[in-house]
């Protein structure tokens, strides 16, 4: 998968990276904080910190334990309306 191929990328060469991104799954999966704006004009709505435990690929880390709870915490922050 890519997203495995640049994470793996990121972590050998210790270096930081900017995913911007509308996909909470990928955002929990690849990084090691989640930045939630609000809408336009953007301000930082909240900053939580992601701790997968047994974090090894994006794929993997989909199955984690705390995946869903993360998961959760993001979406009731988004400011979705139809």
């Amino acid at each position: 998968m890519v997203s495995d191929d640049v994470y793996n990328i990121i972590k050998k060469e210790n270096k930081t990276a900017i995913l911007v991104t509308h996909d909470i799954a990928e955002a929990i999966s690849m990084a090691d904080r989640v930045v939630v704006l609000s809408k336009r004009p953007a301000i930082v709505k909240k900053i939580i910190p992601i701790k997968l435990t047994d974090a090894s690929t994006p794929f993997k880390n989909r199955s984690a334990t705390e995946f869903a709870k993360y998961y959760n915490e993001i979406w009731k922050e988004i400011d979705f309306h139809v």
